[in-house]
């Protein structure tokens, strides 16, 4: 599993992408919070974190040095865990699956027009590619019809 973004988890903890994020942020928080008899740690190996600490490390940070920090240990241990636990694995992939599609406002597009005169289209989109569009240049002036004449004699 690939590791969950370090901007997508400050964005939810900051409350981006509004009801549906706070409703992922939820569901991530209580994800974690379930307990895990995995990863607790045996003579050989270290504890390893449930993620628990580091997600209200994240919750509680204030400026953006401390949520990156935190939102990066977060991550970490969820990889941690992840790595240990099979059941928290598939269950953290389908959260991450359907966060997909939460808009965080990571890679906005703000687009705005104003004043002068504009020949041809406009288009406006995000995330594009393999399409290319040519527009002819603007009419030079005294080009064009003559007020009434269709140009048929």
């Amino acid at each position: 599993m690939e590791p969950i973004s370090v901007a997508l988890l400050v964005a939810l903890a900051t409350g981006t992408g509004g009801e549906v994020g706070r409703q992922a942020w939820a569901w991530l928080s209580s994800l974690v919070r379930r307990p895990s008899q995995l990863g607790q740690g045996t003579p050989d190996t270290a504890p390893v974190s449930s993620g628990e600490a580091e997600l209200t490390r994240l919750e509680e940070a204030q400026a953006d040095p401390a949520r990156e920090q935190a939102a990066q240990a977060l991550s970490t241990a969820l990889a941690t865990r992840a790595a240990v636990d099979p059941d928290f694995a598939a269950d953290l992939q389908r959260w991450h699956e359907h966060v997909g599609l939460v808009r965080t406002g990571d890679g906005d597009v703000h687009i705005e027009i104003s004043g002068g005169t504009f020949y041809g289209p406009n288009i406006s989109a995000r995330d594009v590619s393999g399409v290319s569009t040519v527009t002819p240049p603007p009419p030079s002036p005294g080009t064009g019809t003559r007020g009434g004449d269709d140009g048929r004699g």
